[in-house]
């Protein structure tokens, strides 16, 4: 059984960082690419971030690119994904999939494995 969960959401100040983590099991997770998707209310779940299975490939969503970076530590089964230069906009709940493949994916449908979500709050 595949699992995705995520960690490191919360609430922080306009400017401020945080830094998620999504520890995966049941899966050959180093075989994996990896994504970040993020849910506004209200609104349709949007892509972030993907990484492919060796990390040596990272795609972002214009919105964060310069201000996210995902990674992923295979050795641990876990992706992160760092957020610095937070915004108001960052608001949403924050998703780790599982790709079906081994390169970075930006369609959801392309995600058969989600994790539970994990809400970030950012204030301005």
């Amino acid at each position: 059984q595949v699992q995705l969960v995520e960690s490191g959401g919360g609430l922080v100040q306009a400017g401020g960082s945080l830094r998620l983590s999504c520890a995966a099991s049941g899966l050959a997770f180093s075989t994996y690419a990896m994504g970040w998707f993020r849910q506004a209310p209200g609104k349709e779940r949007n892509f972030v971030a993907s990484i492919s299975w060796s990390g040596r490939t990272t795609d972002y969503a214009d919105s964060v690119k310069g201000r996210f970076t995902i990674s992923r530590d295979n050795a641990k089964n876990t992706v992160y994904l760092q957020m610095n230069s937070l915004k108001p906009e960052d608001t949403a709940v924050y998703y780790c999939a599982a790709s079906r493949g081994r390169y970075t994916q930006f369609d959801s449908y392309e995600y058969p494995y989600w994790g539970q979500g994990t809400q970030v709050t950012v204030a301005s």
